[in-house]
């Protein structure tokens, strides 16, 4: 059953008498004049007609006073109806051109013609006084709900929303400041310090501000441009808990931020040790034991065992160096310190730039005229000698296939991309694991007979990739197998392709910062990373 409305408004509701006749000035201009003019063209058109009945002359007066209220509220109704009285005791009652009434019953009809048209008046005048509160509050609820869809849907800024209040509201400027307690016990007053402002000479302080609304205990909300009305102020007290609630939105989302990235610095550090345990122990016991070996006095090795020793000591040696290069990356990328150096690289360049690219399983069908990429060469070569060389790990028994092209527009439509795809023939790995394969210290079973790693290659190759502003992606190979595809934005302006060698091969350059080639049979340095299609490769930085 709906509540019952009650006979009476509340007393906070209630209009006063000031607010009765608060139409606006113009409004009330209006009808002051027409209630002088109104009853006298009307009761010009009666004497014209010669029409003498009293009752009739006094309801058409009635009817120009309810004419008068609804434009001007109720003190022009009763200016309209005090000067249709006097005109229809002048003209229309006995004695005529008096203001003398006769007979005692006229002038008891007069006098509740006079207050019927100031009660209608003042009925008709809270009528519209009351909906033009009606209509304001429906505006300003409309600017309210506007104001919540644009925040809500488009998570602008500080100074789009108090753009949003100055444009709802009318004002020339507004500014939020935020309220600083004093530093000392001798200070009198807090200060001010202004976060954002709009519009054109926007006040700083709230003594040179048209109006302050405090929309908590910190911040407050300072209007230039006019006095604010109650309900301004009203409005004003909702943009300012919608401002509230969108900065505490914030600093909970910038927590929230915070701690996944402790989240994410704990478990990187938590796998930085378990590795340290095994991985990095290992290769430095093999260095320990052979060095013991070789400084043993009372044993006399052959050539061959003592070179078979020396081995083992640069074999492990580079697995560290791989090792620590890795993790300096990961906590480079972890930190958001990488900075790429970008410029225009041709694949080529990449592909034929990093140690072991002379490998026999490697085919390169790179081509010459492949468009460059806005990458950084250095960085470029290691994602590229990782992601090759997992591929080479994962697939023992099958070529690995490298070819560029050019991809799809970018994100949101934006500039064009080239791409390089590592193509391995190999077991693969499951739709869902895809993802996966790029998270740090992801480590899977490892095809070759290699030493397991910390998992970092991938990862390292991820964070390179997406520094330099392009993006990696996993894909399953049609008949088996793992394609990783590298996604760069092509270079503005293109540069013309680089003629091709006798062999159709670029030689290695040594000043596009690209890695220098290996001197030894073009085999891939030792490495002590399985990586799950995680490994690492390359020189540490």
């Amino acid at each position: 059953m709906p509540p019952r409305a009650p006979l009476f408004p509340d007393r906070e509701h209630r209009l006063g008498l000031a607010e009765l006749g608060a139409l606006g000035r113009r409004r009330t201009l209006w009808g002051l004049a027409l209630a002088v003019i109104l009853p006298a063209l009307v009761q010009s058109a009666i004497v014209a007609a010669g029409y003498r009945n009293l009752v009739m002359i006094l309801l058409l007066q009635l009817a120009a006073a309810v004419a008068v209220a609804a434009i001007g509220g109720i003190w022009p109704a009763v200016v309209a109806a005090v000067v249709g009285m006097l005109l229809v005791t002048w003209f229309s009652t006995e004695p005529v051109d008096s203001l003398v009434v006769a007979s005692p019953e006229v002038a008891a009809e007069l006098v509740i013609f006079l207050g019927v048209a100031s009660a209608v008046g003042l009925a008709v005048g809270a009528a519209a006084r009351r909906y033009e509160q009606a209509a304001r509050a429906q505006a300003d609820a409309r600017a309210m709900a506007e104001l919540a869809r644009g925040i809500l849907g488009s998570g602008g800024s500080i100074v789009d929303f108090l753009e949003r209040a100055r444009a709802a509201l009318g004002l020339r400027a507004v500014t939020l400041i935020d309220r600083r307690e004093p530093e000392t016990a001798q200070a009198e007053a807090p200060g001010w310090e202004v976060v954002a402002s709009v519009g054109e000479a926007p006040p700083v302080t709230p003594a040179a501000a048209d109006g302050a609304v405090a929309a908590d205990e910190r911040y407050t909300l300072l209007a230039g441009g006019r006095m604010l009305e109650p309900a301004d102020l009203r409005m004003m007290q909702a943009f300012g808990a919608y401002l509230v609630a969108i900065r505490q939105g914030r600093q909970l989302e910038s927590s929230r931020e915070a701690n996944r990235r402790l989240e994410e610095g704990n478990s990187i550090r938590t796998s930085i040790l378990r590795a340290v345990s095994h991985d990095l122990r290992t290769p430095l016991s093999g260095i320990k034991l052979s060095v013991s070996s070789l400084r043993q006095n009372g044993v006399d090795f052959s050539p061959e065992e003592r070179a078979e020793l020396l081995a083992t000591i640069e074999d492990y040696t580079d697995r560290l160096s791989v090792l620590v290069g890795n993790l300096l990356d990961m906590s480079r990328i972890s930190a958001d310190s990488v900075t790429p150096l970008l410029r225009a690289v041709r694949w080529r360049e990449v592909v034929h730039g990093w140690p072991g690219a002379g490998q026999a399983r490697v085919q390169d069908r790179v081509s010459a005229a492949a468009p460059a990429v806005e990458a950084d060469p250095v960085l470029l070569e290691r994602v590229v000698a990782n992601l090759v060389e997992n591929a080479l790990k994962h697939a023992p028994d099958s070529p690995v296939e490298l070819e560029a092209g050019v991809g799809g527009p970018g994100p949101e439509g934006g500039r064009l991309t080239g791409e390089l795809r590592v193509v391995d023939h190999g077991g693969g790995i499951p739709p869902d694991q895809l993802l996966a394969v790029f998270n740090p210290f992801q480590r899977s079973g490892d095809s070759g007979d290699r030493a397991g790693g910390i998992g970092l290659g991938l990862a390292v190759a991820k964070g390179f990739v997406e520094a330099m502003g392009g993006r990696i992606e996993a894909e399953q190979t049609p008949g088996g197998g793992l394609t990783m595809r590298v996604i760069l934005p092509l270079a503005e302006p293109a540069e013309p392709a680089e003629p091709a060698t006798d062999d159709g091969a670029l030689p290695p350059s040594a000043d596009d910062g690209g890695l220098p080639p290996s001197a030894d049979d073009g085999a891939l340095p030792p490495s002590a990373d399985d990586g799950g299609h995680s490994p690492s490769v390359g020189a540490a930085p």
